[in-house]
């Protein structure tokens, strides 16, 4: 019945009748394909009946890949229901909907029903999507009170009104690799003008609570679900200080990625309340094990914001770290946790074929990517497999005239790459020298879609930035450090790290000192 993007529109325009159409969304409509009585009746049917077949339709056509390039993930209707019932919750209800980034218009159909008299915007800026919010709208029945922004969200002005705006909706996950330079800027001014510093690595979602604190007017109120990362993140900062001034954030609650919070993709899903110009004394917040316990969003844990404003990261607000069990200890008082180096250029500094003619001993085997460590086992004991990155000493005139003449050459070429102007090379005592860490006993994954991988280094590579050494305080037996890799890979999970959007989860030093382990003269006396 539908295959095609087009025939999508052609089944839309259906659900519409006879209506006019933005030019930008006319143009979907083919000219040919044409659906039964019946068949646009069954679809009608089902949309009045809670489903969203027009959205289901959009998911298939349009790859998962295609969408979260998109940020276009719609939204499970158990989470829509929630959300809106919350806001049903409040004690005036809005005289306005605005649902940002609206897909096929779930949110906005849920609102619609929850609130009867309120004035509804739906904004998206894809053409298919707001044509199947129409369409949505059409059938049932709230399309005369629909306004449908055809426009990025930034964009969004909103005229003055008497009482509260409900801001409601999925702001689309886009990570900034994909934002152009003149939203950066947008990003950076607006933040900076309301008083909040700003990150150029802040994803659209980010943008999308910023763009919400310059609209919205005190009384207003919202619920938006996101990736979680936000919380932790350097670049998330923005949002946690706008919901302690001004946005006035009231509610936290993370949804396990095992819930499945966005479909397609195992990352957290996390819900955040607020009340414009009205912060409460706590925040309420609430770890989610399963969409079913998802309702009512007034449950939780509150926090006050003293405590809050004190902490870098709010993924500490919702779990605790438990007390060592008698006779474990904390990993951090046995080792020292490093991150690998950071190259600045990897395609100059992992070696290459421009790279053959140096001397060896500036050419050291390295852990490159998490696969080096993930193939490797228990053990890493060659390092014929691995890739060498150049280290070159800081300074060059201990070098013999003929290594020298090879290095020169080696540089000239490396400055043609521009690999002497990036960030970390301005910032390091010469440019050309990577500084590689000394090889660390212990390996382990940095992030990935498991649990860590904790690696033996009997080969004594060294180690990139995409992965953790483990530098013992005081001098190990290998038996010890055998013993100790092998209780961490049977006891280590998920759920000690942060999950990030698709599924990745991240193990920063700091929750690698953290993980539990019994004293080091019992794990030996088990092997």
């Amino acid at each position: 019945m539908i295959a095609t993007e087009q025939d999508l529109a052609a089944l839309a325009i259906a659900l519409i009748g006879r209506a006019r159409l933005p030019a930008r969304e006319r143009r979907l409509v083919p000219r040919r394909k044409k659906f039964s009585a019946r068949e646009v009746a069954a679809i009608r049917s089902s949309i009045r009946s809670g489903n969203d077949p027009l959205g289901d339709f959009f998911a298939t056509i349009r790859s998962a890949e295609v969408r979260r390039e998109q940020g276009a993930t719609y939204t499970p209707q158990v989470i829509v229901d929630a959300m809106v019932a919350w806001a049903a919750n409040e004690v005036t209800p809005p005289v306005r909907v605005v649902d940002a980034g609206a897909g096929s218009g779930r949110f906005v159909s849920a609102a619609a029903k929850a609130f009867p008299k309120a004035k509804l915007i739906a904004v998206e800026i894809d053409p298919l999507a707001a044509l199947l919010v129409r369409a949505n709208a059409a059938a049932l029945g709230f399309a005369k009170r629909l306004t449908v922004k055809g426009i990025d969200y930034r964009a969004l002005d909103l005229p003055r009104i008497d009482g509260p705006t409900l801001f409601i909706g999925n702001p689309p996950y886009v990570r900034h690799h994909d934002i152009s330079a003149r939203w950066k800027t947008w990003f950076s001014d607006a933040a900076h003008k309301l008083g909040f510093k700003a990150s150029a690595l802040a994803g659209l979602h980010v943008h999308f609570f910023l763009r919400t604190r310059q609209i919205a007017q005190p009384g207003d109120y919202g619920a938006f679900i996101t990736a979680a990362e936000w919380m932790d993140v350097n670049y998330g900062s923005v949002v946690r200080r706008m919901l302690a001034d001004g946005l006035g954030g009231t509610a936290l609650h993370v949804i396990d990625p095992k819930a499945v919070p966005f479909v397609g993709t195992l990352s957290t899903g996390a819900i955040t309340c607020f009340r414009v110009g009205h912060r409460p004394d706590q925040l309420t917040v609430r770890n989610v094990a399963s969409l079913d316990d998802l309702s009512p969003l007034s449950a939780g844990e509150g926090v006050d914001w003293a405590t809050i404003e004190g902490s870098k990261r709010w993924s500490t607000l919702l779990r605790t770290t438990p007390r060592a069990p008698y006779g474990e200890i904390e990993l951090g008082e046995l080792f020292r946790v490093h991150r690998g180096q950071v190259t600045g250029c990897n395609a100059v500094w992992i070696a290459g074929d421009d790279a053959a003619h140096l001397p060896a001993r500036y050419l050291f085997p390295a852990i490159t990517k998490a696969r080096d460590l993930l193939s490797a086992g228990e053990y890493l004991r060659s390092d014929k497999h691995l890739r060498r990155v150049v280290d070159l000493p800081v300074d060059l005139d201990q070098l013999n005239a003929a290594d020298r003449a090879v290095v020169d050459d080696f540089l000239e070429w490396a400055k043609l790459a521009k690999a002497h102007k990036s960030f970390i090379a301005t910032h390091r005592r010469a440019w050309w020298s990577v500084g590689l860490k000394e090889p660390a006993p212990i390996l382990c994954t940095y992030m990935a879609r498991r649990a860590p991988a904790f690696v033996r280094n009997y080969a004594g590579v060294r180690h990139l930035n995409i992965s953790h050494g483990l530098y013992p305080v005081q001098p190990m037996s290998d038996a010890t450090l055998d013993a100790i890799a092998k209780h961490l890979r049977e006891t280590v999970s998920m759920t000690s790290g942060r999950v990030y959007a698709g599924g990745l989860v991240k193990f920063e030093p700091g929750e690698v000192s953290r993980l539990h382990i019994p004293d080091p003269s019992t794990l030996t006396a088990r092997v």
